[in-house]
This record gives structure tokens, sequence and C-alpha cells, in this order.
């Protein structure tokens, strides 16, 4: 009997370019067309801990853009918001979902989206020549127990960014970049980033909590 080649096994990790095409960056519709529509406004944890009191609307870089949902949240309440996300395959995504949004959104969700700048790097690097009133840090946090608690983005993102080793840096360079604050967003439970200094103060919510570091000019002003 006469066998053509051997197929061959098909591989059992996707390559990063082929995981990004499950990945959905959507700032019309889904989770994040609701939480634009139907959220808490700046009394939601992340803008209070950025600072949205008092009418302050701050300038925002966000130095792990990921999904870009903290920073769609943070412009859709009037914040020129900078993105640096340095995986390729997310900037990507995010780049087309930005371009979506802009063509296919309403006019409160093109407004929105006009306020943010996306960036392609190392934020380590990048935030040398950026200057912001608050700098957020959201490194990939440990995975959970249950796998099934993850969403499906989630996960793939975790699988394109990594775990973040380098995350001590970049909170440096948050910290020397930021004019009033660093937020650095982190698990509820979660130990403190080794070698970090204490926060100014935290906001702690059902399953992730706030450390903000204020910047030295800045200590003695109330959160």
């Amino acid at each position: 009997m006469l066998h053509g080649p051997a197929a061959l096994p098909a591989s059992p990790h996707p390559s990063p370019d082929e995981l990004s095409q499950d990945l959905t960056i959507d700032f019309v519709g889904g989770a994040v067309g609701h939480r634009f529509r139907f959220g808490g406004g700046r009394g939601q944890d992340l803008p209070r801990a950025a600072g949205f009191t008092g009418g302050v609307t701050p300038s925002i870089v966000d130095a792990t853009a990921g999904l870009g949902r903290d920073a769609f949240l943070l412009a859709s309440l009037g914040a020129q918001v900078t993105l640096i996300e340095r995986s390729p395959q997310v900037h990507a995504r995010l780049k087309a979902g930005l371009a979506a949004a802009a063509a296919e959104g309403d006019a409160p969700t093109v407004e929105t989206v006009a306020r943010m700048t996306l960036l392609h790097g190392d934020a380590r690097e990048l935030l040398k020549g950026l200057s912001a009133d608050v700098v957020i840090v959201d490194p990939m946090h440990p995975e959970r127990t249950s796998t099934a608690l993850v969403k499906k983005d989630m996960r793939i993102l975790r699988e394109l960014v990594g775990t973040d080793p380098d995350q001590f840096e970049l909170m440096q360079a948050a910290l020397a970049c930021a004019r009033k604050r660093v937020v650095l967003k982190w698990p509820r439970k979660g130990p403190p980033m080794p070698g970090l200094r204490k926060p100014s103060h935290q906001i702690i919510g059902k399953t992730l909590r706030y450390d903000v570091f204020m910047t030295p000019s800045t200590e003695r002003i109330a959160p």
C-alpha cells in the first residue's frame, strides 16, 4: 500500500498573531459599552484613586494599556489619556478597536476615543519623554486558582503579554513621570510589590485594590 506524505500535527500552541485574532477589543458594545452607558462615573474606584474629585480632571498615562478598558473609562470622564502597550499584537488590536469606535460609535463614544492616544513600546522608556498628572500601572497579576474565573479575553491577554517580571522597574519609571500620583492596580489580598514603598493610601474594592502613591509635592493633599 502506498502512503502519501504524513500530515504534520497541528501545533498545540498557536502563534501570538494567531492567538490575537481571538482577542476582542470593542469600545462600542459588550461590557465596555454597558459600563460606558450605565457605570458609576467618577464615583467608581479607579477614578477616585486617580484623583477625579472636586471637579478635577487629571491628565493620564495608562502605562499598561492591555484591553484599554480602564483608559476608555477615564477618557469618558473627560481626561486626556495616553495608552502604552508593548505587545505588538495587543497594540494592533487596540488600534483597530479605537478606529472602529471612532467610525461606528455614537457621538459620546467618538469624543471619548478622540481623547485617547495609543503608543507602542516599552513604558519604562516611553515614560521618560512623557508628562502627566497621573500614571496608571496594572501589571499582569498572578493567575487565579480557578482558571474558570478568568474570562477568555484575559486568558488570551495573559498569553500574549506574559507575567511582567519588570513591574518594579515600571513603577519606578511611573513615579519619576507622574506630577501628582501613581495608581497601582493590584489584587485585593495580594502582598505588596517587593521593594516598593508603602502607598500613601488605598482604595479597596471587592476583588481589586488601588494603591495610590502621591508624589512628594502632593503628599499632604487629601485624595
